[in-house]
């Protein structure tokens, strides 16, 4: 019999909100988010005309807001900003990963966000939290430099992830059912690599 896999996408997919955005504006105010996104604009419009690199992008901003933060620092915030924005996560998606974890199938969120914030806004709302695997973050003398540590979950990278998760677990990709959630062009390889694959699912 073979194993039933539900891999979910988490920012915009199981979230109302981009999480990265979200946490940066909790952290600067709103007026701190678009100043920086402002000074960020001409690679920000290079990354959707395809010119510049999505995790590139990602790094400059990262490094804007975070570089030089200790871990602890870092890592204290982002567990506040889960506590207070629990509400980000759609109701629907968190009761469908209950029920799959419930009925006893396997479940893992890959995310091209990074795990310090994932994690704890996924503990919110889940007693019985799925697998993630998101992008993570490279730590320099116990501080966020703002850099990736290895590459970036986004598009091709998600379809890595779960090939590692099946490797990780002794399944063969012949022995699954895999089933995909997604919402953007991150996740079009994972989507096309799965059995059976939901586009925008969750919302009304």
């Amino acid at each position: 019999m073979k194993e039933n896999i539900y891999v979910f996408d988490f920012d915009g997919t199981i979230t109302s909100r981009d999480t990265m955005l979200e946490l940066i504006a909790y952290a600067h105010g709103r007026k701190g988010l678009y100043l920086g996104m402002l000074a960020n604009a001409p690679f920000l419009l290079m990354m959707k005309l395809g010119l510049y690199p999505n995790w590139r992008c990602k790094e400059r901003i990262l490094k804007r807001f975070f570089g030089d933060m200790p871990t602890a620092d870092f890592d204290n915030l982002c567990q506040r900003f889960a506590s207070d924005n629990c509400h980000l996560l759609r109701p629907a998606a968190a009761s469908e990963i209950k029920e799959i974890i419930a009925h006893g199938d396997r479940c893992i969120v890959v995310s091209a966000s990074a795990r310090q914030w994932v994690e704890p806004l996924l503990a919110q709302s889940l007693a019985d939290a799925p697998k993630v695997s998101a992008t993570e973050l490279a730590i320099v003398d116990g501080k966020i430099t703002g850099c990736i540590r290895g590459r970036n979950c986004h598009g091709q990278e998600k379809v890595n992830r779960i090939k590692q998760y099946l490797a990780d677990n002794g399944l063969e990709r012949n022995q699954c059912i895999i089933t995909a959630y997604g919402d953007s062009r991150g996740d079009k390889e994972m989507m096309e690599y799965a059995d059976k694959a939901f586009y925008k699912p969750f919302r009304r």
